[in-house]
């Protein structure tokens, strides 16, 4: 009776043996992949849900008048033709992200969405791509058709990586790899006062900040408009 239990134990202890090299091997190739996806985005992730949950004040903001294209070609003027006169949000992203810029931009048409009223002339969304040299007009387009309809209201920009990036060095959201960029968005005017929040924020948050800077500027105590 003391020889069936010896000859399972036997047989487990050999298929142990062949299959362990198995097992072993697998868990090494999953934690290789793990290491390559994270050195890959090592930054470029979602940040906490309370991460600069509340605006923060951004000292004077120099927005020069560079000329960029939109998402369908078009010559304009950063601050002539976008800023001017208007409460804009404007985040930084690019095409080819799979992290945190999706994210971004779906936040942005929801913001869209609830904002319709006030987007035909009050207030304007920008994205300015960080990776001008692959995002072309054309590939801003169609990266913004993955969340619906963005006008009217939300304008994409890209252009020279010189004028890109001396705008976003402006703007203080430079980053010289574009997989260190953080998902902020920046609330302003034509009058030079910014704050500064998270771009994953809930698009009613953002919602309510855009409005209450509207309400500044009706009751005129911006000056410079």
């Amino acid at each position: 009776m003391t020889q069936r239990p010896q000859a399972v134990s036997l047989i487990l202890s050999r298929l142990f043996c062949d299959v362990s090299p198995l097992i072993v091997g697998i868990v090494v190739i999953s934690a290789v992949l793990d290491a390559q996806n994270g050195s890959v985005h090592r930054h470029h992730t979602a940040p906490p849900a309370n991460a600069e949950a509340s605006p923060t004040a951004v000292s004077v903001l120099k927005i020069p008048d560079v000329t960029l294209l939109d998402q369908h070609g078009k010559k304009v003027r950063f601050y002539t033709d976008l800023i001017k006169g208007k409460v804009v949000a404007i985040n930084t992203i690019f095409t080819t992200c799979t992290t945190i810029c999706p994210l971004m931009g779906a936040n942005f048409y929801k913001l869209r969405k609830i904002l319709e009223n006030d987007v035909t002339g009050k207030v304007r969304l920008i994205s300015i791509s960080i990776d001008p040299v692959v995002d072309t007009p054309e590939r801003l387009e169609q990266w913004s058709k993955n969340f619906g309809p963005v006008e009217p209201g939300w304008t994409l920009l890209t252009g020279s990586k010189e004028d890109v990036d001396s705008l976003l060095k402006a703007l203080q959201v430079f980053t010289s790899e574009k997989q260190d960029h953080a998902p902020v968005v920046l609330i302003g005017d034509s009058s030079g006062n910014w704050s500064r929040a998270s771009a994953l924020l809930p698009p009613s948050h953002l919602a309510e900040l855009i409005h209450s800077r509207l309400g500044l500027m009706a009751s005129h105590t911006l000056p410079g408009l």
